[in-house]
């Protein structure tokens, strides 16, 4: 009877861990609870899905800015300039990203990218540019094979480059890590995990949450990526570049 006992008493316990296991789980999994607490420098990545930016509310929760500048060969997010500008003025450390398409030629993508920041004005002292290099739409399922998508991201990189005088920051996914990690070559990586530290020490910028909720904006998304850097104010300060 008694061994009878300990051995329901041993399944229910082993059950009740399980459950509070996945219960826990679906928690980290659907967000409301975040494991993610990085000390250092924060900083906010931001595009027009957040609406209008009041920047001097919204800089003061932050130490930097990534702003979303181009998508592509063509196009340019809406709220750029105002963005950009508005980062800068209001003293933060800021840059600009573009988010890099598979079907188009990398030259053409830099050469937007390179148009839109030229037209703020305000390229001198900013953060080294960024090329957001992540799977989307029919390829999250079917990831371009790296042979296709190198040759281009170089091209991309190489015309940043000349340009800039120094080579981009590359904005990833875990899963486009894995894929086109050889053309990151010679970049200052930025990566994306929302649930955990990165498995690897390369990175010098983390996305670490993607539903931050701030004081400042006020667009159709509710929330806003907060990132942190890896390193000091003054190794944030030493990236910005010259363009004078």
């Amino acid at each position: 009877m008694e061994k009878n006992k300990r051995r329901r008493a041993i399944i229910i316990g082993l059950t009740a861990a399980v459950v509070c296991c996945a219960v826990f789980g679906a928690l980290v999994l659907s967000k409301v609870v975040k494991l993610n607490h990085p000390r250092g420098l924060k900083g906010a990545d931001i595009s027009s899905y957040q609406g209008t930016a009041d920047w001097s509310k919204l800089s003061q929760n932050m130490d930097f800015a990534f702003i979303k500048a181009t998508e592509g060969s063509s196009h340019t997010d809406e709220r750029f300039d105002y963005n950009f500008k508005g980062a800068r003025e209001a003293g933060l450390y800021a840059g600009a990203y573009h988010f890099f398409s598979f079907d188009s030629p990398g030259k053409t993508q830099a050469e937007n990218f390179i148009s839109a920041m030229e037209a703020t004005g305000m390229t001198d002292g900013m953060l080294p540019p960024v090329i957001d290099v992540e799977p989307y739409g029919e390829y999250l399922k079917q990831p371009k094979p790296a042979e296709e998508v190198l040759p281009e991201l170089e091209d991309m990189i190489s015309a940043i480059e000349e340009k800039y005088g120094c080579k981009p920051v590359i904005y990833c996914t875990g899963k486009a890590y894995k894929l086109y990690k050889a053309g990151f070559e010679g970049c200052k990586l930025w990566e994306r995990n929302v649930y955990y530290r990165p498995l690897h020490n390369d990175w010098s910028f983390w996305q670490y949450t993607d539903t931050e909720v701030l004081e400042g904006y006020s667009g159709d998304e509710k929330y806003i990526d907060m990132n942190v850097f890896c390193g000091d104010e003054e190794e944030l300060k030493a990236m910005c570049i010259s363009t004078k």
